[in-house]
């Protein structure tokens, strides 16, 4: 299975976020074999509106599913409205798909008015039954948008996903999830987490300088990114990073 990640938008309504999101859309769909998804870790939107989100259902249109997920910028009624179709709900949007043989469960982690994010109860029930529902010998990824590590840089780590282990307990019961993937912190990244791949998918919209990088905390004129996941018969994942120019 091949899969491609986007992360962060920020749809604005300006032409800097329309190309740079377009840029990395038009890279996808002239590929020669391909993606069997594309999942969008969240930060669709900046300000919530619903004309970023009417904004994104066109550029975001492809011949292959497209799986998303709300962000800290994102807002559950006008993201359900304008971007998935459906009634204005404060409910989390959490959802499973299907594809080539793998679940995917795009997560809903977000706090309202927050940074920081929470799977709360409700949807920590609803993965560990997903899980538990699915066939013997299925494997799955879970996604959803503030990493549950720290990242080393005081930005992403005042927002990452609060009380992590209870995601962690469960994923200790559940040892068909072979990769956990995250997006929020503008940087492509590599860790752990419960024992399993953690993978911090790149932005679109700009680019996190780490404290090592120097004073500047935000690069700008670096180009979007994106992100390339291979799930082998082995279970085994294997990430590629691109830049597109």
């Amino acid at each position: 299975m091949l899969l491609a990640q986007i992360s962060d938008l920020h749809l604005d309504g300006s032409d800097r976020a329309r190309d740079r999101t377009s840029r990395v859309m038009d890279h996808l769909r002239s590929l020669p074999r391909p993606v069997d998804a594309l999942l969008v870790t969240g930060d669709i939107a900046d300000h919530a509106a619903e004309a970023e989100y009417e904004e994104a259902v066109r550029l975001l249109d492809a011949p292959f599913p497209v799986l998303a997920c709300p962000g800290n910028h994102d807002a559950r009624p006008a993201y359900r409205k304008a971007f998935l179709g459906e009634a204005p709900d404060t409910a989390p949007v959490n959802r499973v798909h299907h594809i080539a043989g793998t679940a995917i469960l795009m997560c809903d982690a977000t706090i309202p008015g927050r940074d920081e994010g929470r799977l709360d109860a409700g949807t920590l029930a609803w993965v560990d039954a997903t899980l538990g529902a699915l066939p013997d010998g299925v494997p799955a990824l879970i996604a959803f948008h503030q990493p549950p590590v720290e990242l080393h840089h005081p930005l992403p780590d005042a927002g990452m996903l609060q009380e992590p282990e209870r995601l962690a307990a469960l994923l200790d019961a559940h040892a068909r999830v072979v990769a956990v993937l995250t997006g929020h912190a503008h940087t492509a990244a590599a860790s752990t987490f419960a024992g399993r791949p953690l993978i911090v998918g790149p932005a679109v919209t700009w680019t996190l300088r780490l404290p090592w990088e120097g004073d500047r905390p935000a690069d700008r004129d670096q180009p979007p990114g994106l992100a390339f996941h291979v799930l082998g018969e082995d279970r085994r994942l294997t990430t590629h990073f691109r830049a597109v120019l």
